[in-house]
C-alpha cells in the first residue's frame, strides 16, 4: 500500500510538472494567470485561468473572446482590460518565445 501511495504522489507530482513546464506564464494579476501552451497554433492567443475559470482570448488582429469556462460577466471585463493594458507585451513574449518554433 506504501509503494502505490509514492507512486501516485510521484504520478500527480510528475504530472503537475510537465502541465506547467508546458504553459509559461505571461503574466500573473489579480488572481489570474495568463499563459499559452508551449506547442499552440495561430492566431496569436492567450489564456486566462483564475481558480476553475478559464478563458481564452485572441490578441490579433484585434482583442476578441474565443472561448469562457466559467468566468462571470465583470471577471471577463477585468481579464480582458489586463489584455488590453499588456497586449503589446503579451505578443512580444509570444514572438520570442516561438521565433525558432514552425507553428
Amino acid at each position: 500500500m506504501k509503494q502505490i501511495f509514492f507512486y501516485l504522489i510521484k504520478k500527480i507530482y510528475f504530472c503537475v510538472v510537465i502541465k506547467y513546464i508546458n504553459m509559461p506564464t505571461v503574466l500573473k494579476l489579480l488572481g489570474m494567470r495568463f499563459y499559452y501552451w508551449s506547442r499552440e497554433h495561430l492566431p496569436i492567443h492567450i489564456h486566462v485561468k483564475k481558480g476553475d475559470a478559464e478563458a481564452r482570448f485572441a490578441l490579433e488582429p484585434e482583442i476578441e473572446l474565443i472561448e469562457n469556462m466559467g468566468f462571470k460577466p465583470h471577471e471577463l471585463a477585468i481579464a480582458e482590460e489586463v489584455i488590453r493594458d499588456n497586449r503589446e507585451y503579451m505578443i512580444e513574449h509570444w514572438t520570442l518565445y516561438f521565433k525558432n518554433t514552425k507553428m
